[in-house]
C-alpha cells in the first residue's frame, strides 16, 4: 500500500443497490477511474487520491467508496477472519486516540451473524495494534473517526478504510421523506436510465405528476446545474484517516463548488413537480431548497385529474414524464391504485402528447393499467422489493384524436376494458337490475351483488351501505398467478365505475381457507367503522381491519327470523361474533317487541367488545343482555340457566388457542346440538345454523329431538344463486321427553 494515493493508484471498491453495477462502472470511468470487475460486493477499481475523493463527492449512483486493504480467500472461520485483519498495519491508518466502527457484510458456515463477524475484525485490528504498544482504540457506532468496510462471500474476505462514511445515497438534503421514499442514488440511476442526461443537453423538461418529496426532480436539477450530489455533506469517512490529504480535499471541493455557482446560473432547464398532497409540496420545497436548487424547480398542488402541461413551456417543448407512483405492498390498496394508474394514462397522454414516460413500479401489472405499451424494462431493487422502470413514448396529439379503440405506430392505445372486464361489468349491471325491485322493497343497504358467477372472477362483491367490500377467491395452483391478477385489476377498475362508487370505498381481501383463528387475525389497524341499518337494527361495520366485516350477510334471513320469534323469551346467542343476531331478537319486532333477557358466548375479547358497542348503538340495557367471554362448549357444560329460544352457529373449523382441543361442525354436531338443547326450556326452539358446504345432519339428532331443515326459507334473493352456502335447522324437544 503506497503512503500516497495521489501519485499511485490503489485497488477501491464502491459499493451500490443492486442492478446498478454497470451504470456505476459507467460513472467511475468518467470521474477518471480505472474499472475492473463487479461482482456481488460493487465494483471494483483502480484511482488515485484525487480519484477517490471525487468519486466521494461527485458518485450520484454509489452507496460506499472503499480503500481495498486485503483480498483473501478462504476465510471459512472466525480464527482466519482474526488472523488475516491482525496481519495489517492499522497504525498507517488509525491515528492514536481515534476511534473505529466495523460494518461487516455476509456470511460462512462459522460466521453466521454480521454482530459476530463485525466484533471479530475489530478484534483483529485492537490486538494487532497493541502487538505494536500502540493503545487500545474506542468503538464508536455512531461516529466513528475510522469504519471499516468488510464483506465475506463464499470465502472471500474483501476489507478495507470506509472513505465516504455515512452511506453516499444520503444526500442530506432529504429530512421530510414523505411515505415510502426513494433513495437518492437510486432515482439519480432512474433518470439516467430513462435518458434525462441526454434529454437535459437537448433542452427537454422533466415533469413528476405524483412528486412527492420531490427526490427525482431534486436528483434531476443536481445534473442540471452540474453540481456534486454530496458537494453539502460536512464529513466524508476519510476525514478521519490517518492519511487523508486536506489540502487535496480542499481543492477539490472548491473546484465543485465553482461548478456549481457556475452551474446555477447556466442552468435553462424546465423541472416541474404535482401533486396533491399539501404535506407533501412542503416537504419537497423545503428539500429543493436545502440542496440549493430551489429556484430550478416549479412546485404546484394538483391532482392527476387536474394534470395540464405547464403553461411555461411552449407547444413545440417535448421532454420527460417520471415519476415513481405507490404501487400496493398491501392488497387493500389496490383498487385506489387500479384507478390512479389508469388516470395517469389518460392525463399524460392528453397533456404530454409526443413525451416520453417512465413509470417505477414495484407492480408491473399496475404499470400496464396506463394503457401505453412500455418499449424498454429495467429491472432494479427498491429495498427488499423487485421494481422495474418502464419506458414508454406517449403518442403524439395526431394518434390520440383517433377514435376510441384505434391503434397507433407506437403501440399506445387508448384506455378501455378488456373483453373480460366489459362481461364482469355486464354482470354487475345484470345483478343490480335483478335486486333492485327487491332492495326497494326491502330497504336493504348491505347485500351481495356478486359471488364468483363467471368462474373466472373468482370475487365476492359486497355492498354495505354504498361502500363495496371485495373478496377475491384463492386461485387454484392451476391458474396462471399473472391472468388471475389481471382480471383481479379488471375487476376492481370496473366495480367503482359500475357502482358510482370512489375507489377509496372499495376494500379487496383474499380469502383463502381458514384456520379457525384466521377470522379473528387483523389484516390492518384503521379503527376505521361506520354504522349499517338492517331492519330495525343499527350495527357497527368495519371493511378493512378483519378478513369478515362484523356482518354475515348470508344469514339475514336468519336474524329476521330470530326477531320475529323472540317476543318475550329468554335468549341465548352462541358463537355470537358481533352478536348481530342478538341485537336483532332483542329488537324484536314493532308490534310484539323482543326477548325479555339475552346472554351471546364467543372467545374472542375483539368481537365482544365489537357486541357490546352494537348494544350501545341500539339502546340495549346491558344488565339484560350480556355478553360473556368463554368457550362455549365449556360454558354449556357448567351453564345451569334455561333459554326460550337459542341460536347455534358454530365455525366450521376452529383450532383457536385459547379452545381446548379442535372443534369441526361435521364431527362434533351431536355433541355440540346436545349440549345446548340441555339449555333449551321445554317449548322452546334452538336455530342451529352453519356454514359448511357439504354439511348432513347427524341421523342421531333427528331420532333424538323433532327437527325441520328451513335453509331454504333462509335465503335473500342476493344468496340464490348459492343455496349450499348455509344449512339451518329448527330443533325442539320431542313431547314427553
Amino acid at each position: 500500500m503506497s503512503d500516497s494515493l495521489q501519485r499511485e493508484t490503489s485497488a477501491l471498491l464502491a459499493t451500490c443497490p443492486k442492478g446498478l453495477e454497470e451504470l456505476l462502472a459507467d460513472e467511475l470511468r468518467a470521474l477518471g477511474a480505472e474499472v475492473g470487475r463487479s461482482t456481488v460486493a460493487g465494483v471494483h477499481f483502480r484511482a488515485d487520491r484525487a480519484t477517490a475523493y471525487r468519486a466521494c463527492l461527485w458518485s450520484r449512483l454509489a452507496n460506499r467508496i472503499v480503500l481495498c486493504l486485503l483480498r483473501e480467500e478462504g476465510i471459512e472461520h472466525p480464527e482466519a477472519l482474526h488472523r488475516a485483519v491482525a496481519g495489517l498495519d492499522w497504525s498507517a491508518h488509525l491515528r492514536p486516540g481515534a476511534t473505529l466502527a466495523v460494518d461487516f457484510h455476509g456470511r460462512s458456515e462459522q460466521i453466521r451473524h454480521t454482530r459476530f463477524g463485525a466484533q471479530t475484525v475489530k478484534d483483529g485490528v485492537v490486538d494487532a495494534l497493541q502487538a505494536e504498544g500502540r493503545p487500545r482504540p474506542g468503538v464508536d457506532l455512531q461516529r466513528p473517526d475510522l469504519r471499516l468496510y468488510a464483506h465475506l462471500h463464499r470465502g472471500r474476505l474483501t476489507l478495507g478504510v470506509d472513505l465516504s462514511g455515512e452511506s453516499l445515497h444520503r444526500r442530506g438534503y432529504r429530512r421530510d421523506v414523505g411515505h415510502a421514499p426513494l433513495k437518492e442514488n437510486l432515482a439519480a440511476a432512474l433518470l439516467i436510465r430513462a435518458g434525462w442526461p441526454q434529454r437535459l443537453r437537448d433542452g427537454q423538461a422533466l415533469v413528476d405528476p405524483l412528486c412527492g418529496a420531490g427526490t427525482l426532480l431534486i436528483e434531476a436539477a443536481l445534473m442540471a446545474a452540474d453540481m456534486a450530489p454530496n458537494l453539502n455533506r460536512v464529513r466524508f469517512g476519510f476525514h478521519g484517516w490517518a492519511q487523508h490529504d486536506e489540502a487535496l480535499w480542499a481543492e477539490l471541493k472548491r473546484e465543485a463548488e465553482a461548478r456549481a455557482s457556475i452551474g446555477r446560473r447556466r442552468c435553462r432547464s424546465r423541472l416541474f413537480g404535482f401533486d396533491q398532497s399539501p404535506p407533501a409540496l412542503a416537504a419537497a420545497k423545503a428539500n429543493a431548497m436545502r440542496a440549493g436548487i430551489p429556484a430550478l424547480i416549479a412546485f404546484q398542488g394538483a391532482s392527476l385529474g387536474q394534470l395540464q402541461r405547464p403553461s411555461e413551456l411552449g407547444e413545440e417543448v417535448r421532454g420527460l414524464v417520471m415519476t415513481n407512483p405507490p404501487y400496493g405492498e398491501r392488497l387493500g390498496e389496490l383498487p385506489e391504485l387500479v384507478t390512479l394508474y389508469r388516470e395517469l394514462g389518460e392525463g399524460i397522454r392528453q397533456a404530454f402528447p409526443g413525451w416520453r414516460l417512465a413509470v417505477f413500479t414495484a407492480n408491473p401489472d399496475l404499470g400496464h393499467r396506463i394503457g401505453l405499451r412500455a418499449d424498454k424494462q429495467y429491472s432494479l431493487k427498491n429495498g427488499p422489493l423487485e421494481a422495474k422502470l418502464l419506458l414508454m413514448d406517449v403518442p403524439d396529439a395526431a394518434e390520440v384524436a383517433q377514435p376510441d379503440g384505434a391503434g397507433s405506430a407506437s403501440g399506445a392505445t387508448t384506455p378501455r376494458r378488456s373483453e373480460g372486464a366489459q362481461m364482469f361489468a355486464n354482470r354487475l349491471e345484470k345483478n343490480r337490475k335483478r335486486l333492485k325491485k327487491w332492495l326497494r322493497q326491502s330497504g336493504e343497504s348491505c347485500y351481495r351483488l356478486y359471488d364468483a358467477d363467471m368462474p373466472e372472477y373468482a370475487l365476492a362483491v359486497d355492498v354495505y351501505d354504498g361502500r363495496v367490500h371485495v373478496q377475491e377467491y384463492a386461485a387454484p395452483r392451476s391458474v396462471n398467478a399473472a391472468q388471475a391478477q389481471k382480471r383481479l385489476f379488471d375487476a376492481l377498475q370496473v366495480i367503482p365505475e359500475v357502482l358510482g362508487v370512489d375507489p377509496g370505498q372499495v376494500v379487496v381481501k383474499r380469502r383463502e381457507k381458514q384456520s379457525g383463528k384466521d377470522q379473528y387475525r387483523k389484516q390492518a389497524s384503521t379503527g376505521e367503522r361506520f354504522q349499517v341499518h338492517e331492519g330495525r337494527a343499527k350495527l357497527w361495520i368495519n371493511l378493512r381491519d378483519y378478513l369478515d366485516t362484523g356482518l354475515f350477510l348470508d344469514h339475514r334471513p336468519v336474524r329476521r327470523m330470530l326477531g320475529e320469534m323472540a317476543a318475550g323469551k329468554r335468549f341465548l346467542n352462541l358463537f355470537c361474533y358481533t352478536a348481530a343476531a342478538t341485537v336483532q331478537a332483542a329488537l324484536g319486532t314493532q308490534e310484539a317487541g323482543g326477548a325479555s333477557d339475552s346472554v351471546s358466548v364467543d372467545l374472542s375479547n375483539t368481537y365482544l367488545e365489537w357486541a357490546r358497542d352494537n348494544f350501545a348503538l341500539n339502546g340495549l340495557d346491558p344488565s339484560r343482555h350480556r355478553v360473556v367471554r368463554d368457550d362455549c362448549l365449556r360454558w354449556l357444560e357448567t351453564a345451569r340457566a334455561e333459554f326460550d329460544l337459542i341460536f347455534l352457529d358454530p365455525p366450521t373449523f376452529s383450532n383457536s388457542k385459547k379452545m381446548e382441543g379442535t372443534l369441526d361442525v361435521q364431527r362434533d354436531q351431536v355433541r355440540l346440538v346436545s349440549l345446548a338443547m340441555a339449555r333449551l326450556a321445554s317449548g322452546g326452539t334452538l336455530v342451529f345454523s352453519n356454514n359448511q358446504r357439504r354439511f348432513q345432519l347427524d341421523p342421531e339428532l333427528a331420532e333424538r329431538f323433532m327437527v325441520e331443515e328451513i335453509s331454504a326459507r333462509t335465503f335473500d334473493p342476493d344468496f340464490t344463486r348459492r343455496p349450499d352456502i348455509h344449512h339451518v335447522f329448527k330443533i325442539r324437544h320431542r313431547e314427553g321427553a
